[in-house]
């Protein structure tokens, strides 16, 4: 079992990282500053750039950090001109004003172009820089940092091994798990092991005080926060629950420059299985071990329910980042047991598991705050041991197949969806 614990560790590891800025766009910068270690950067001609149809989704309506404008092209721009080709979703972490500037002139010269692909993969961006003399193609696919291809003037520079991209051990390992084993990792292991995962409090809190230090995005967590004065909404922990949530993913898709701990490719993903535990362990005033554990719970639940989907779909992310949260919750209300964990998940599916992704946007802190705000619904019916019961919808006697249910419907069904969502907003274009 430990073995698998370990796995687990190394798993978490890797779909628990910092971000800077909305990972599909920050894919395609990536893309640009990798290309660019191959070419003059002070000679670019033009970039042309090709994104998945989910990737174009999620890119068109955020803020790209430290630029103030939004969308894929100035993410490739300035990804090209000042991007850290090593630095993976914090590519541009170390960007300056007269990189910017440079950016933005790329654009107001109509030096940059970027279409959808003819591509079928959820996860792909391609990046092709074009100066006097050179021409560099870089293409990521499949995950928003794993880089597949490198070309400089038609010869190959770099080509991933097929045999090598498929699924990795750790990735197949949670396939195979179930809730109570989770829980049992989580609850068991050695706290030093898992002490890592305080981190991601750290990195999401700050990007929490961030949103409500200044104006971001539709500034969600401010009007929240605002009417808590007023008395037209309480100063009840639900409401801090939603407000520092919210404010975090508000300074996310705002366009703020600090990192978010993401969960499987996304910062929202990632605050939304962090701060309501945070929230709530402040509350209890938990130990640093207590928040440990329901951190890890909470991230790795919420890995393990992603991993019943597509990379990217219609289906909204964070509603289900927030059963982990759920989980987390539950865990540190539910005086460490196991039955609430199990109950608040399987509550939040049977009240929330139709809440559509329409595209990375500021709005995108809206649905953080009603996900969040429903996980916390869901604990406190499961504290009462109240569960939407086997009989109900989409919902069944065991978790793993409520679960399991909810992925099928995100794989299969939305499908149709999601190509009537991607058509919308191409005709917005």
């Amino acid at each position: 079992m430990k073995l698998t614990w370990q796995q687990l560790i190394k798993l978490v590891k890797h779909e628990v990282l910092p971000a800077l800025g909305c990972t599909e766009p920050i894919s395609l910068a990536l893309a640009a500053a990798v290309a660019a270690k191959y070419i003059d950067k002070n000679n670019i001609n033009r970039i042309e750039a090709f994104v998945s149809p989910n990737l174009m989704k999620n890119g068109m309506g955020v803020t790209v950090p430290g630029t103030g404008m939004v969308g894929l092209p100035i993410a490739a721009a300035i990804g090209a001109i000042g991007g850290d080709a090593q630095a993976g979703l914090e590519v541009l972490k170390n960007i300056k004003p007269k990189q910017i500037n440079q950016a933005k002139t790329l654009i107001s010269e109509h030096k940059v172009n970027v279409q959808i692909a003819d591509n079928n993969t959820a996860i792909y961006s391609e990046a092709n820089i074009y100066t006097n003399t050179d021409h560099v193609r870089v293409c990521i696919e499949n995950s928003h940092t794993n880089v597949i291809l490198i070309e400089k003037n038609g010869e190959t520079i770099f080509k991933a091994d097929k045999r090598t991209q498929g699924e990795s051990k750790q990735e197949s390992i949670i396939n195979h798990m179930s809730v109570k084993q989770i829980y049992e990792f989580a609850t068991q292991a050695n706290f030093d092991d898992i002490e890592f995962i305080l981190h991601s409090a750290e990195l999401n809190n700050a990007l929490s005080q961030e949103g409500l230090r200044r104006e971001y995005g539709l500034s969600i967590a401010a009007t929240l926060y605002e009417q808590t004065k007023t008395g037209l909404l309480a100063d009840d922990l639900l409401s801090k629950v939603m407000i520092r949530t919210a404010a975090a993913s508000d300074a996310r898709m705002g366009g703020a420059t600090l990192p978010a701990m993401s969960n499987s490719g996304s910062g929202n993903q990632g605050i939304t299985a962090t701060m309501p535990v945070v929230v709530v362990a402040d509350y209890l005033n938990a130990t640093p071990e207590q928040l440990a554990r329901a951190l890890i719970l909470s991230h790795t639940i919420a890995i393990y329910i992603h991993s019943k989907f597509p990379p990217l779909s219609a289906l909204c992310a964070a509603s289900t980042a927030a059963m982990g949260a759920a989980a987390g919750m539950a865990w540190l209300l539910g005086k460490e047991q196991y039955e609430p964990v199990d109950m608040a998940i399987c509550n939040m599916v049977g009240d929330l598991s139709g809440i559509i992704c329409d595209g990375a946007s500021n709005s995108c802190a809206m649905k953080v705050s009603t996900s969040v705000s429903s996980g916390f619904k869901a604990v406190l019916m499961a504290l009462n041991r109240i569960r939407v019961t086997g009989n109900e919808g989409i919902v069944c006697d065991s978790v793993e197949t409520t679960i399991n249910n909810l992925g099928a419907i995100a794989s299969n069904s939305m499908k149709a969806l999601d190509t009537q969502i991607i058509d919308i907003m191409s005709y917005k274009v």
